[in-house]
């Protein structure tokens, strides 16, 4: 496993990549500097602001990668050479601020309170009530048994400052294996008669 560089050494860093995300119009999530094979690994997760509609793409990483290259190589915080790693945060990201939630609209979440049950739906909206804090509306959702409909239920309201923990939970219904007959019968469908 790789070691972690000493942590003065990666706030320099952090110093140096801060404004280099943010002159692309991204935040910084987190950066972390690590020793593997004999060279410095920076790793560089970002993510867009709470009101950016444009989403993460390839080309907003990329022009992320080149921002952060030049102003590592222009500071010389890095000594020899190094991997530069930039990357978004993924869907298996904790939900920790407003911001995920604003970005997480429409997808299936689990919400831990801190006193009680979790809930678990579609996040529906995130309500802004302050610079920082605000609720979110969770919808839940239960799966139906031996093929019936879900069953929807009445949306939940729950303050930020209420969150324990929360994720999203990644949908995999309709991965897997195309069932024969259901591929026959569309194949059939599809054909003139």
């Amino acid at each position: 496993m790789a070691a972690p560089e000493h942590p003065a050494h990666a706030e320099r860093v952090r110093q140096v990549v801060v404004p280099a995300v943010e002159s692309v119009g991204l935040l910084l999530e987190d950066v972390v500097v690590r020793r593997a094979a004999g060279r410095s690994v920076v790793e560089v997760v970002i993510d867009v602001t709470e009101d950016d509609d444009g989403g993460l793409d390839l080309d907003r990483i990329a022009e992320a990668t080149h921002a952060v290259s030049d102003a590592l190589d222009a500071a010389d915080t890095i000594t020899g050479e190094y991997t530069l790693e930039v990357m978004s945060p993924g869907v298996s990201r904790p939900l920790t601020e407003r911001r995920h939630f604003t970005h997480a609209v429409g997808h299936t979440v689990i919400v831990k309170r801190h006193d009680d049950e979790p809930v678990s739906g579609r996040l529906t909206a995130v309500e802004r009530t302050g610079s920082d804090d605000g609720t979110i509306v969770v919808v839940p959702v239960t799966p139906g048994l031996k093929g019936r409909k879900p069953v929807v239920g009445e949306p939940v309201r729950i303050p930020l400052s209420e969150v324990r923990a929360a994720h999203v939970e990644v949908d995999l219904t309709g991965v897997g294996p195309v069932d024969d007959d259901e591929a026959g019968s569309d194949a059939d469908a599809g054909q003139e008669s």
